[in-house]
């Protein structure tokens, strides 16, 4: 469980760097208190990531596993693309404040990340744990996870979403609250970007080299 928790965290907070959701994140923080904006945001991502890794659970059971590495693969190749492109132009400031700041960042950020790259990702690793540890014990080759049950996968796969988006958005929540400024969004875009198109290019060479 532990390989499997550190794994999706460390790829949940790399995804979510830069993301349109931390400038949301970072308007929220400025207008509301930190203790009310983190528990708002608690609530969204135990939801979201729940639905991701139980949709990813039925799928993973659905796909034959020779063919999930490569799904896996062209997956986090598709992230990076889609993180270097950039999430659009949507405007969350307009997001109403009439619901009270829990509930208003709760409604504001379970929209905003509603079928993003980060709830994909959870859900790519919950089909598919075994794709995720072989690749990271190709890149770290002393390394050698042992793969978990199901179950276990399931909950360190949530787990691991939750902690890694609290992390992530978290940071954000403290530079909106004590800075007032954004993070370096362009950078850590580029950075990500370029990581996750690594990490899918390894996933299937790993698939095809055995």
């Amino acid at each position: 469980m532990t390989a499997v928790f550190i794994v999706t965290t460390a790829l949940v907070v790399l995804a979510e760097l830069g993301d349109k959701t931390q400038v949301l994140v970072l308007m929220l923080a400025a207008r509301y208190r930190v203790s009310q904006v983190l528990l708002g945001i608690l609530g969204a991502v135990i939801s979201l990531h729940l639905l991701s890794v139980a949709a990813g659970s039925v799928v993973g059971g659905l796909i034959p596993e020779s063919v999930l590495a490569y799904v896996t693969g062209a997956l986090f190749i598709g992230f990076g693309v889609w993180t270097l492109r950039g999430d659009g132009g949507e405007d969350e400031e307009s997001v109403p404040s009439r619901f009270g700041p829990v509930l208003t960042t709760f409604v504001a950020f379970f929209l905003a990340e509603l079928g993003d790259k980060t709830q994909i990702m959870s859900m790519t690793i919950a089909a598919d744990p075994s794709a995720a540890l072989r690749s990271f014990g190709t890149v770290f080759q002393s390394w050698t996870p042992v793969e978990p049950s199901a179950t276990v996968a399931f909950f360190a796969v949530w787990l691991g979403a939750i902690v890694g988006m609290m992390i992530s958005d978290g940071a954000a929540v403290a530079v909106g609250a004590f800075l007032g400024t954004k993070l370096p969004e362009r950078l850590l875009t580029r950075i990500s970007g370029v990581v996750f198109v690594l990490f899918g290019v390894v996933t299937i060479l790993t698939a095809l080299l055995g």
